[in-house]
């Protein structure tokens, strides 16, 4: 029998390997397989012996991000030219799973650079705002967020009041975001805003601007390993040449969150298969009744479910992860994978604590980390909720949330 500590010692050396009862493995190119094989690696060596105490302590090793920019987690789909990886968005997901198997508040500093700051600046900006931020962000040297939500408007981010002028040599911005992810330590801010004629524009929004701040949120139950904060407009003078030029209105910020939201489909599988990996590991361990509780028909029965659903959501992205390297990808179809994956991590991760006991809600498992985590997860970047009334929309043709 094994001792309390001795389980304990056993968590502090990650002995993760995957979870793959599909051979899904097969339908990986060897480039996904050694990319993957590079994150876990990272994910055991930098963030799991660590993860814990930083969440604990609420606190955001800000060092970690020169670290992901040198194993290549920032903007991995984001051409070589302007220092991304040049992968595709299986490779890409990949690297997302592995990050949020060691934590989702990891994969959100990693996701919110290469999706929503990198992602836009490439995809709607001049080759000078290219040349001048990606590289920097791709390298971890600049760490950026994502300004759209605000504090009156969440899922309506249409109706958000943060505006800007045109002044002549420069624009004069105002208003407010708040739940920015990377806020109180980003160098940079990509920030939706509506100009005079009510049309949102992307603006890059720099660290030392006059009347820019960026307050941090505390006293968070929930990616506490993540640092969060607010970002405050007043009277900023943004030059002109901080203007994303190359596209407006809100398609353009919907862009980045599709690209964002399959990021979260895949890092939410993470979540779930370390919930798993640690839930059977300790069923095979713990001994009551005189065998291992993995021997009882119901935790039997909870494993297989788990093991069920991780196997449905991992066809699931892999498809997702063709059809968005085709550029064939919808927003319904994104959304559906989104909902799906961070539901399903939800109650792997509740009945994964069940299965550990009164030990699941300590700190010596990932599991209560994990399901505090994923309650920010399914919220953020649409809510389960609207991710419905997305698919709803689709089905109908009827929008339900206008």
């Amino acid at each position: 029998m094994q001792s309390v500590e001795s389980q304990r010692n056993s968590r502090r050396h990650d002995l993760y390997e995957g979870v793959d009862f599909y051979n899904i493995d097969a339908l990986l190119s060897e480039e996904h397989k050694l990319v993957r094989s590079s994150i876990r690696d990272f994910v055991k060596k930098e963030i799991s012996p660590n993860i814990e105490k930083w969440s604990q302590d609420a606190y955001f090793p800000y060092e970690i991000v020169k670290k992901f920019g040198d194993v290549g987690a920032f903007g991995p789909q984001i051409p070589t030219d302007y220092g991304g990886g040049g992968l595709d968005y299986i490779a890409y997901g990949l690297i997302m799973q592995e990050i949020e198997r060691g934590d989702s508040g990891m994969r959100s500093t990693a996701s919110v650079q290469g999706s929503l700051v990198m992602y836009p600046i490439y995809k709607f900006g001049s080759d000078e705002q290219r040349n001048k931020y990606l590289p920097k962000l791709a390298s971890g040297e600049m760490l950026g967020c994502f300004g759209l939500t605000e504090p009156d408007h969440g899922s309506n981010p249409s109706g958000m009041t943060t505006h800007f002028k045109d002044m002549g040599d420069h624009y004069l911005l105002n208003g407010a975001k708040m739940w920015i992810s990377n806020s109180p330590k980003a160098d940079i801010a990509v920030v939706w805003a509506k100009d005079e004629n009510g049309r949102i524009h992307g603006l890059i929004v720099e660290r030392g601007m006059e009347g820019f701040t960026t307050p941090e949120t505390h006293n968070k139950w929930s990616l506490r390993a993540s640092c969060t904060g607010e970002l405050v407009f007043n009277e900023v003078k943004v030059p002109k040449e901080n203007l994303l030029p190359n596209k407006s209105g809100l398609g353009a910020p919907l862009m980045c969150l599709d690209s964002a939201r399959y990021g979260i489909s895949w890092g939410a599988l993470g979540a779930a298969m370390d919930c798993y990996d640690s839930a059977k590991r300790y069923a095979l361990e713990r001994i009551q009744f005189d065998k291992p509780i993995a021997s009882f028909q119901l935790i039997q029965r909870k494993l297989a479910e788990m093991l069920t659903e991780i196997t449905k959501a991992q066809l699931l992205v892999w498809r997702l992860g063709k059809m968005m390297d085709e550029g064939k990808a919808s927003t319904a179809q994104i959304s559906l994978a989104k909902r799906n994956n961070v539901a399903m991590a939800l109650d792997i991760a509740r009945e994964a604590r069940q299965i550990h006991g009164g030990m699941g809600i300590t700190g010596d498992y990932p599991i209560m980390r994990h399901m505090m985590n994923l309650e920010s997860v399914v919220t953020y970047e649409g809510t389960h909720d609207i991710h419905l009334l997305i698919l709803g929309n689709e089905i109908t043709g009827i929008p339900a949330f206008k």
